[in-house]
């Protein structure tokens, strides 16, 4: 018994313990899958998704006061005091002059029945379906918008995480190096073979490759948490991206110079305005339905009864039957002209939207001929920081060995080194800024 006990809390603390080790364990994304990710937790998206749901029901509503509208009513009442009428005397033999109290009605009475409302024409009716489709169309629309800007921050987020790791791979590489020419120039020292000046100037060069391997790591932490919260996923969870900076770089230098032109009204900014002015259209179009009649219809039906006993559902009580219909016609005639100033207003108002979209197509050929000439130049610069880098690394690699040999000196080895990893840092700027050029290109022609 006690052996089957132990074996059941042995199999129980290796399942927590790896289910512990699962929680801890880290997420791995590629930057298709990080997109995909946020696509589903974002809270800008949700919240872009639920406006859409909205909408979609603020159509239904707008199409539903068209349709005919049934109401019922009931009603008991119990008069504690009828109420009393006045009738000239004369009526009842009385003296001319006189006036004889008199009661009509029992002390109870009850009523139900239902009302039947139908809109039959009215030109804003109309106009508010028309309206609120489009307003749906303005929902999903911002919802896309919203989807582009979460991309885009998730991609920048990702880009820096990865260009941050590069960064912090050479920091290592380079703190392990000094750190054994700090261990060899001490050893030499020891044997009489350098100066101690020498010895201080390799620590100075230990300690300032400590600081870059440090404030790499800082920069991976911070654009890990900007990546989790662009995504929806939270600030405490370890992620592990799987995708590799050359993946995104490469063919970026092998394709070069972008294709020139693209179709600006499919851009997500130029369609959102074009809806707008099929709004303000609409709008205008409200302010025309104005001058129009409107026509209702209505069925009416219902059901009373009267007594003195308080019980009037009894069988012997008699229910009198009532009911109608009928037509409203609402015509405007006189307004003092509101309705025209409201209808010029209206008019004004398409004509800045007419304006406002023409000036949003050159706006968007400006920001694709701007973000292609950035593309160009972020890629030459990063030709030339990558020659730089590498040049820098050559030299630093045969300062080192003439420094081994006791040609060099332990400053001039400092000054070499203080410059790779100023070359390694222009480079590292210049990467995430072609990266950043390519995601501003995307966003111009629409495709991100």
């Amino acid at each position: 018994m006690k052996s089957k006990l132990l074996l059941i809390l042995v199999f129980t603390a290796g399942m927590l313990s790896h289910r512990i080790a699962g929680a801890q364990q880290a997420w791995q994304f590629t930057l298709q899958e990080a997109n995909d990710y946020a696509m589903k937790n974002s809270y800008v998206v949700k919240n872009s998704g639920l406006d859409v749901n909205k909408a979609r029901k603020k159509v239904w509503e707008t199409i539903a006061t068209g349709l005919p509208q049934i109401s019922g009513s009931m009603n008991y009442t119990n008069f504690l005091n009828l109420p009393v009428s006045l009738i000239p005397g004369e009526f009842f033999g009385g003296e001319p002059g006189t006036y004889m109290p008199v009661k009509f009605g029992q002390d109870y009475n009850s009523d139900f029945g239902f009302t039947l409302n139908q809109l039959i024409f009215d030109g804003s009716y109309i106009v508010g379906v028309g309206s609120a489709k489009i307003y749906l169309q303005m929902a999903e629309q911002t919802k896309e918008k919203s989807e582009i800007e979460i991309r885009n921050a998730v991609s920048q987020a990702y880009y820096l995480t990865l260009v941050a790791e590069e960064n912090l791979k050479v920091m290592k590489e380079n703190l392990e190096s000094s750190q054994k020419l700090y261990a060899d120039t001490k050893a030499m020292y020891e044997n009489g073979l350098v100066e101690e000046q020498d010895v201080d100037q390799m620590k100075l060069l230990v300690q300032s490759a400590e600081n870059e391997v440090l404030k790499s790591e800082r920069e991976i932490k911070i654009s890990k948490i900007v990546l989790k919260y662009a995504m929806g996923i939270n600030v405490d969870q370890e992620i592990t991206l799987t995708d590799k900076l050359n993946q995104f770089v490469d063919p970026l230098i092998a394709t070069g110079k972008q294709p020139n032109g693209f179709d600006y009204t499919k851009h997500i900014d130029y369609r959102m305005l074009d809806t707008q002015r099929l709004l303000t259209k609409k709008a205008w179009d409200l302010e025309k339905a104005a001058f129009l009649p409107t026509l209702k219809g209505f069925y009416s039906w219902s059901k009373t009864a009267y007594g003195n006993n308080a019980n009037l559902s009894a069988s012997s009580v008699p229910w009198f039957k009532s009911s109608m219909w009928g037509l409203t016609l609402s015509v405007p005639i006189f307004g003092a002209g509101q309705k025209i100033a409201r209808y010029r207003q209206a008019q004004f108002e398409y004509e800045k939207i007419q304006n406002d979209q023409m000036q949003m197509s050159e706006t968007l050929q400006k920001d694709y001929l701007t973000s292609v000439a950035d593309l160009e130049n972020a890629l030459a610069q990063f030709d030339n920081t990558n020659e730089n880098k590498q040049l820098a690394k050559k030299i630093l690699d045969k300062t080192k060995i003439k420094y081994n040999n006791g040609i060099s000196s332990s400053i001039e080895l400092t000054q070499t080194e203080s410059q790779y990893v100023q070359a390694q840092g222009t480079w590292v700027s210049s990467v995430m800024q072609l990266l950043t050029a390519k995601l501003n290109y995307d966003k111009a022609i629409g495709k991100l």
